[in-house]
């Protein structure tokens, strides 16, 4: 599993128009190829009626999957370009869909490459891109008299926490990166004079 990668928060979408034409750019994380292609069929069937609904999409934790589709415009005019704005923001498991609507005016070669790259980074910018970092839940549990201590030492050191529980105990669950879950449970060891209840938990991704 990838310890961090980029990608996108949600679906979003955003229109812009280029010399009477209308690009409308829609952006989704995905993590399959099945999803991806049920995410473009559903704006393929949303804009039936579209000129053309060109696509890319990314899959995979070393994009093993790369699939792009001009739908109907020149050859490398749309698909690719969009492909390779999702490349160059290093985003995974990412689908683009930018829609257009023609306006009468031709663009030529070089003018439908930047409007399709400018909707696909339309398309982006309104799904929110975000980064995934794989994080090992892990509770610390201490009498009342450790508490001031160790949320000081955390907020200095600067180490993530999620939620804390007032009981009996105080449990704090804290959310080190996978790679420094160890050194993290032995300094909060030492900190706490072995006095607290160290458990690691499942490892999952959060958003940031």
């Amino acid at each position: 599993m990838l310890t961090r990668y980029r990608t996108l928060r949600r679906e979003g979408a955003r229109e812009i128009v280029i010399k009477k034409s209308r690009f409308i750019g829609y952006g989704k994380p995905v993590t399959t190829e099945d999803e991806a292609i049920a995410f473009i069929e559903s704006i393929r069937k949303k804009h039936w009626d579209a000129t053309h609904n060109c696509y890319a999409y990314v899959i995979g934790d070393r994009d093993e999957i790369q699939k792009s589709s001009d739908d109907g415009e020149p050859s490398g005019t749309a698909g690719r370009p969009i492909l390779e704005v999702i490349k160059a923001q290093q985003l995974k498991y990412t689908a683009i869909v930018v829609t257009r609507y023609f306006g009468g005016i031709l663009l030529g070669a070089g003018g439908l490459i930047r409007a399709y790259t400018e909707g696909a980074v339309q398309a982006i910018e309104a799904s929110e891109p975000i980064e995934r970092v794989l994080r090992r839940k892990v509770s610390v549990e201490a009498d009342y008299t450790w508490y001031g201590k160790i949320e000081n030492e955390l907020r200095n050191r600067g180490w993530p926490v999620g939620d804390t529980v007032f009981t009996d105990r105080v449990t704090i669950v804290c959310l080190p990166e996978v790679g420094e879950a160890d050194r993290f449970i032995a300094w909060m060891t030492d900190l706490t004079q072995g006095r607290a209840t160290i458990t690691a938990g499942e490892a999952e991704y959060y958003d940031f």
